[in-house]
């Protein structure tokens, strides 16, 4: 293998390691390396820490002079939560550095790589760019749309129904499967029900994993009517640690939502669309909260509206080895469907994977616009 692109495989595994908590940034890692010796690594842990050019630099000290630095992403040249990764990787005496992407912010893109070759450094980009593309996809479509990248998922029996004929859906998937869920939601920034969820399964929507370093993302509650009830464990359990927001319209109770409040949820109250909730003006609200990423664990109806609106990015689906039946079962995408098979939503980019006896696909969608 190739030197750049065996340490760039590197400095890509060590930004993995700061998955799911470096949002809003995106995840980066970086290696120093000179003669063959590797001298100092680091990745971006979280936002308002040192980045990972920064971290590497510390360890490698007085040593980086006339060093190569592989990182995963341009270096910023501007002052954000940090001040600017090039000033000091220059100071640092570095003759090379090699770029897996240009940072697509646009406070950054191409200015770092510029800043470095008017230092005199010699840059290389573009190594294992596709790698660094795929891990940072969520950072990559919030930062040039300003909405949450969306992940659809959905837990089904082989003959595709997600409940039986009486609403009862626990568990059609593997104890593995439902771990897996869980370091989803570890990783993500919010996840989103509609209220029919809440009124039949009173969910919690919170990470439960083995061990400290666990996060519970913000909650968001579509309830076009608020029929949120009060007593319910989203709304009860609605704190600093574990936030809530509903997404409602006008023709919510006013009491309904100031007693909502008083609770500590946060309420989003917008026009409504079709009478119901308008579902891209409510992701336009997320990432203005910096939301980055957005899991959909909604019903049928839910996951067919954004469908329709073409507002989701990724599907996850897990296929359980089991038959339910049943032309009144619900099925993972409801609405009013389509009439013509070229009509359909396609699904690229598969992959398969085996959960104990469960398969998970996971899927893009190809947006028709």
């Amino acid at each position: 293998m190739e030197a750049d692109e065996k340490y760039m495989w590197l400095a890509l595994d060590l930004a993995r390691q700061g998955m799911g908590r470096t949002s809003p940034n995106p995840m980066v890692g970086a290696v120093i390396v000179k003669d063959g010796e590797i001298l100092g690594t680091g990745y971006h842990q979280k936002a308002g820490t040192h980045h990972a050019e920064i971290y590497a630099l510390n360890v490698a000290g007085e040593r980086a002079q006339g060093a190569t630095l592989y990182v995963t992403l341009e270096p910023c040249a501007h002052f954000g939560r940090t001040p600017p990764c090039t000033e000091k990787i220059i100071q640092a005496g570095l003759k090379r550095v090699v770029i897996s992407m240009v940072d697509p912010n646009p406070l950054v893109s191409g200015s770092g790589v510029a800043a470095l070759k008017e230092a005199g450094i010699k840059v290389k980009e573009g190594v294992l760019e596709d790698k660094a593309q795929k891990l940072n996809e969520i950072f990559l479509k919030y930062i040039t749309t300003g909405v949450p990248f969306t992940i659809s998922k959905s837990a089904m029996s082989m003959d595709g129904k997600i409940a039986t004929k009486k609403g009862f859906s626990r568990w059609i998937t593997s104890e593995k499967s439902r771990e897996f869920s869980h370091q989803l939601r570890n990783q993500v920034d919010a996840i989103m029900v509609g209220i029919g969820t809440v009124l039949t399964d009173n969910p919690r929507l919170t990470t439960r994993l083995e061990g400290e370093d666990m996060k519970n993302p913000v909650r968001v509650i579509v309830d076009t009517n608020g029929r949120l009830p009060l007593e319910s464990r989203v709304v009860r359990q609605s704190n600093s640690d574990t936030k809530t927001i509903i997404a409602t319209t006008q023709m919510a109770p006013y009491d309904k939502l100031k007693a909502l409040s008083n609770l500590g949820v946060e309420i989003y109250q917008a026009e409504s669309k079709d009478n119901k909730v308008d579902l891209k003006a409510l992701l336009k609200y997320l990432g203005d909260k910096e939301i980055t990423s957005l899991l959909i664990e909604g019903g049928s109806t839910l996951n067919y509206a954004l469908l329709k609106e073409e507002l989701i990015d990724k599907a996850l689906f897990f296929i359980a080895p089991k038959l339910i039946g049943g032309s009144k079962a619900p099925t993972p995408v409801g609405g009013e469907g389509i009439d013509f098979l070229d009509e359909a939503w396609e699904i690229q980019d598969i992959t398969v994977k085996y959960l104990g006896k469960d398969i998970l696909l996971t899927g893009y969608l190809d947006k028709r616009g």
